[in-house]
């Protein structure tokens, strides 16, 4: 009789095209599909995730989506939203700084202004919360900020999810 981790890898599966090489993900834990939520989670990433039509910039929305991935440490995240920027035109370097972005010169004032913002969003612990809202109006349009607001929060749930589910990559035991 076939295990429920046998099952989980045969039936969910995801993988994410680097260059030339393609890596597996598999989930380790339960298969989200099982409940209404994982459909209410795909249709507000159909709303506001990598292909959906926002008036943001789309290199924004990914520096966003990666920033989140950063944070909550999500391997299958930030796998895919590492090769989705750079997809989107984001130069490598500016990739590659973006844990240190308030340090970066590689980063507008546009671009700090909606980091701050996401990790405000992010942090259980908001000082100053009211002050980096109101820096975002210098650069967007109040539907623009709910935009990045709603981008945010997606990422959040698509994290917990991935890291709930216990998506990590197949690795075939080579270090």
């Amino acid at each position: 009789m076939e295990s429920k981790k046998e099952s989980l890898k045969q039936v969910n599966l995801d993988a994410v095209l680097l260059g030339d090489e393609t890596l597996e993900f598999e989930n380790s834990r339960f298969d989200p599909a099982q409940i209404e939520f994982y459909g209410l989670a795909t249709k507000l990433a159909d709303s506001v995730g990598y292909a959906a039509e926002l008036s943001v910039e789309p290199q924004i929305a990914q520096l966003l989506r990666l920033r989140v991935a950063q944070i909550n440490k999500c391997v299958f995240c930030l796998t895919a939203h590492m090769q989705a920027a750079l997809d989107r035109g984001i130069p490598v370097a500016k990739v590659f700084h973006l844990p240190a972005w308030r340090e970066s010169p590689m980063f507008s004032a546009s671009d700090k202004a909606a980091l701050a913002y996401c990790e405000a969003l992010s942090r259980p612990d908001r000082p100053g919360f009211g002050e980096i809202h109101d820096a975002l109006t210098k650069f967007f349009e109040e539907r623009q900020i709910a935009e990045i607001a709603a981008i945010i929060i997606n990422m959040h749930l698509w994290t917990r999810l991935k890291l709930a589910q216990g998506q990590v990559p197949v690795t075939s035991g080579e270090s």
